[in-house]
């Protein structure tokens, strides 16, 4: 199954839904990519994947990525340096441990919407919005494109 396939229009737009309502409280950027294989250690290719998107290139480098490989059953959340310096122990293993279950549960877009608001709660506490932020990144979710 193409990625795009995988979840329906309507969940589609709830994801950027969230995406777009936790970049409202802060200067922080959040981005969503799913494709089938990882194609090497989902880290690894979560890190290629944060550099083609360009998410090292905010002010702040408080931008985060959600990677999905659907086929692989593989996920990673990687944030850039700024966050990371920020974050409590852990943080990240427990999003992702959560998102997880809910994968596991059937509820992988609730999980997604999730995990986004997580992350956005964290990049609120660190990184507030204010009144001159810019969208630095598209809110879009972005597939590979394996087919």
């Amino acid at each position: 199954m193409n990625p795009s396939n995988y979840f329906t229009k309507a969940q589609k737009t709830a994801i950027v839904d969230a995406i777009r309502e936790a970049e409202r409280n802060t200067s922080g950027e959040i981005r969503v990519h799913i494709e089938r294989h990882a194609k090497q250690p989902v880290l690894d290719r979560a890190a290629q994947v944060f550099a083609d998107l360009k998410m090292h290139r905010t002010a702040l480098r408080n931008g985060v990525l959600l990677y999905l490989a659907l086929d692989d059953h593989k996920l990673a959340i990687l944030g850039d340096a700024g966050i990371n310096a920020r974050v409590p122990a852990g943080f990240w293993d427990g999003t992702t441990a959560r998102l997880v279950q809910r994968f596991r549960a059937g509820e992988a877009c609730e999980g997604i919407c999730e995990a986004i608001r997580s992350v956005g709660q964290q990049l609120k506490s660190y990184f507030p919005h204010q009144a001159d932020d810019i969208n630095e990144l598209p809110d879009d979710i972005s597939f590979g494109n394996d087919k």
